[in-house]
């Protein structure tokens, strides 16, 4: 199934959690992040150096934004029709006899008349996730149902071998079995052009440490194709049946593990992180673990989280007057404690494309996110609501699009300013105005990493000679690259570190 678009090029790749082989999805991940990262944020770098540029010359934002929408324009028109397949790999997914003709208004794709727990019974690649779906009567119900449409994400049977022990000997647990099939289903509407639209797509498994709000797929595409949690390709797709459309995978796609899982998976990148957590006694804490009365009462309950991550080589930009001073001495520890806990945001949940908000706030967000508001008729978890039931075969719709979020830290009073910029399909993440989000849509059970390439550092409350300064005023005085001296780290953690000793009992788990 080919799409055309001319954006490939743009086209940002993300690494996120992915199961199949622990040791294969670091190497897999994890090299081809930074393979594909740098060329892309590279790009992007000199298209943010011309709009400082523009901003500096007519003093306005919106005037270098609308500059940066014309030279768009100019270069949508000028960059050539690239086309690639998208599930292209099977050809006869069902016997010819329960094929439709082709429908009108379904662009790319085959039509059945049979509903998509039909269709997944009738298809000879997905007998294996037939099989697991009859044992759950709920959802087979749910799938077969014509008053709302659904999508399923198919693992056609070759993605079953790939786990060893697969047999009936190693079934695994029934509870766990019905979460794995509720993952691959989402309940809407989703071709594989409204795929290509989003960055994560909510599923019908309700995860109870994101306060019940669905657990998502991360979408990326490369010139390999369409992969979900950057592993599992889609092998085909576009099958509309009577109540949705139906996708083939060729991996089976399991539900991510807690954010410390999740981490300690990548050693490469989080070590040093792993390391500070570890001297500082900040708890890693498995929510399953909390049984305990004691360990209620010290600790928070979780319901998401957003972990700005990050990696060795933030550490390492910080300098080794600071890293010795923060790891080596006692005093230091308690700075290393406060910096961590800057990084963290409880109870809410910031993806790329989609906030999951506090629950007791009554979550609905809306456009209006950059005021915490939520909106009294949306319901829907995305940043970007426009986009319709109907399959829309273009990555990108014109124009940039802003979003601004004041997250509350886990570090007292000190907040975390987030900037998302959506263009072309194409979407960055800034925090505190001059730190980019290296690797997004790190999914995690309890919520999601946002992975970043320098330390967040609290901004000053003033500057000498009493001037304050902005909140986005997250990184130290001078290059973002530059090294920070002990003396200024001190000064921008002191106040936090002194009121973190008064609240030594209150925990909040990041695992």
């Amino acid at each position: 199934m080919r799409y055309s678009t001319a954006l490939l090029p743009l086209v940002a790749t993300a690494a996120a959690f992915v199961v199949p082989d622990e040791a294969t999805a670091e190497q897999l991940v994890l090299d081809t992040e930074q393979q594909a990262a740098k060329p892309v944020s590279s790009w992007w770098d000199r298209v943010h150096s011309l709009n400082d540029f523009l901003s500096s010359a007519e003093s306005t934002f919106e005037t270098a934004l609308d500059a940066l929408e014309k030279q768009a324009s100019k270069l949508s028109s000028s960059l050539p029709k690239v086309e690639f397949d998208i599930g292209s790999d099977i050809t006869d997914f069902l016997p010819p006899s329960e094929y439709s003709v082709l429908g009108h208004g379904h662009g790319h794709g085959h039509v059945t008349n049979l509903t998509v727990y039909q269709t997944i019974k009738a298809s000879n690649y997905t007998k294996k996730f037939a099989a697991l779906v009859d044992d759950h009567p709920d959802l087979v119900k749910q799938l077969n149902s014509t008053s709302t449409n659904v999508t399923v994400f198919i693992p056609i049977d070759s993605a079953f071998e790939k786990i060893p022990h697969h047999d009936k000997d190693h079934k695994p647990p029934k509870e766990f079995l019905e979460k794995l099939v509720k993952y691959h289903v989402v309940p809407d509407f989703y071709p594989a052009g409204r795929v290509l639209a989003h960055h994560t797509i909510p599923t019908a498994l309700e995860e109870e440490a994101l306060g019940g709000r669905p657990q998502r797929l991360r979408v990326s595409v490369g010139l390999f194709g369409v992969k979900l949690n950057f592993f599992s390709k889609i092998a085909y797709a576009n099958l509309y049946t009577k109540n949705g459309v139906v996708h083939g995978v060729d991996n089976i796609l399991v539900p991510p593990p807690p954010a410390k899982t999740l981490i300690s998976l990548f050693p490469t990148k989080f070590s040093t992180l792993e390391l500070a957590a570890e001297k500082t006694g900040l708890k890693h804490h498995d929510d399953d673990d909390d049984d305990d009365d004691d360990d209620k009462h010290h600790h928070h309950h979780l319901t998401g989280l957003t972990f700005f991550a990050p990696t060795n080589t933030a550490f390492q930009r910080l300098g080794p007057a600071a890293n010795a001073f923060l790891f080596n001495t006692e005093k230091g520890l308690h700075y290393l404690r406060a910096l961590l806990a800057y990084h963290i945001v409880a109870n809410e949940t910031l993806y790329s494309d989609a906030y999951y908000g506090p629950k007791a706030a009554g979550f609905a967000p809306s456009l209006d996110l950059a005021y915490r508001h939520p909106s009294p008729t949306s319901t829907s978890d995305t940043l970007d609501p426009k986009i319709g039931e109907e399959e829309k075969e273009e990555v990108g719709a014109k124009g940039a699009k802003h979003y601004h979020l004041d997250l509350p830290s886990l570090l007292g009073d000190a907040h975390l300013a987030v900037d998302i910029t959506r263009w072309y399909g194409f979407i960055t993440i800034k925090v505190n105005g001059r730190v980019p989000v290296s690797i997004q849509d790190g999914l995690a059970r309890n919520g999601v990493l946002q992975v970043v390439d320098h330390i967040l550092i609290p901004p000053h409350n003033h500057k000498k000679g009493g001037a304050p300064t902005t909140a986005a005023a997250g990184a130290w005085d001078g290059e973002v690259d530059g090294e920070i001296s002990v003396e200024e780290l001190v000064e921008r953690l002191e106040p936090y570190v002194n009121m973190d000793e008064g609240r030594k009992g209150e925990e909040v788990e990041v695992g």
